[in-house]
């Protein structure tokens, strides 16, 4: 089906799921009275859920045809939301659960993405009595911790001294999953966004002090992006070609954004996906959107098609 005959009576009654229990509670609402509003504009019958644990046991009593989700972090894009919703009957937007199972561990996607050969930084795993001089030894520092299944930078801290990495290792225990240090890539930071899975414009990230975290993703008006970036287009094609590479190899579909590290080299590393991501004003979906001239409500409605074009029911 066309995008360009689908009317706004075909979606039925949509569900924009937002909230959750995670770390990123508060982004997810912004993002989700994003998309209602823009959905809204289009005509679509959009009604606001701010999920709940025990909201999930309700969601095949509200009558709704379909879900545009919303809810970041744990709950709502690591699969367990979209196994709900396959078991209630709902479409929904975006990637199925075992994507958003893989996608939103970072350690299962190395893993993968090794066996892929598609680059990552070197990394190890950090378990309880885990020796701190031993792990800076195999990594160098800097080096960076973090929480497999975290979002929005939570829990993650740069490590300058290896003296520091219990205390790292103390802070990505506020978020779930296991833990591991990662080789800090001194370089340029770029993402690329994927709609009805094709690549958007690359977006290169310049966060004041280096480090792209919680502040300069949502709170900093310095955080810096670049869309498109001063590369040729043989580099832009070559971003892309990773993440979409990246995206598939997780079976990510309809939408979602991979954040890539290019070194002082030249040389590419996976950083992560996200197959909710953000879309609040500070967001780079809606970014890469706009450069390709897709406006913020058309785009919205173009990820709502991904229910009707990634299976339906997975």
């Amino acid at each position: 089906m066309n995008h360009d005959d689908i009317q706004p009576g075909d979606y039925g009654r949509v569900a924009v799921l937002m909230g959750g229990w995670s770390g990123e509670r508060e982004v997810s609402l912004a993002s989700g009275n994003a998309v209602l509003a823009a959905l809204r504009r289009r005509g679509v019958d959009a009604h606001a859920v701010d999920l709940t644990r025990e909201h999930l046991e309700r969601l095949t009593l509200d009558g709704f045809d379909r879900a545009f989700i919303a809810l970041h972090g744990e709950g709502g894009e690591d699969g367990a939301l979209q196994g709900c919703l396959d078991l209630a009957g709902i479409p929904y937007s975006g990637t199925g659960v075992l994507g958003s199972a893989l996608g939103m561990d970072k350690l299962a996607c190395k893993r993968l993405w090794a066996g892929s050969n598609l680059p990552s930084a070197p990394y190890r795993l950090l378990t309880p009595g885990f020796d701190p001089d031993a792990v800076a030894e195999a990594l160098g520092l800097p080096l960076i911790v973090k929480p497999a299944r975290g979002g929005s930078s939570l829990g993650i801290t740069r490590v300058d001294r290896a003296a520091d990495l219990p205390a790292a290792w103390e802070a990505a225990r506020c978020q779930p999953g296991q833990i591991f240090a990662e080789q800090w890539i001194e370089g340029r930071e770029y993402t690329v966004a994927i709609l009805e899975n094709q690549p958007l414009p690359v977006v290169e990230i310049r966060a004041d002090g280096g480090f792209y975290d919680y502040h300069a993703k949502y709170e900093s008006d310095a955080t810096g992006y670049i869309c498109p970036p001063p590369l040729d287009e043989a580099e832009l094609l070559e971003l892309q070609s990773l993440a979409l590479g990246a995206f598939a190899a997780v079976e990510g579909c309809g939408w979602g954004r991979v954040d890539i590290l290019q070194d002082e080299h030249g040389d590419n590393h996976l950083i992560e996906i996200n197959t909710v991501p953000g879309m609040t004003d500070h967001s780079l979906v809606p970014k890469a959107a706009a450069e390709a001239g897709i406006d913020f409500d058309s785009l919205c409605l173009r990820i709502l098609d991904s229910s009707l074009r990634c299976g339906g029911l997975r």
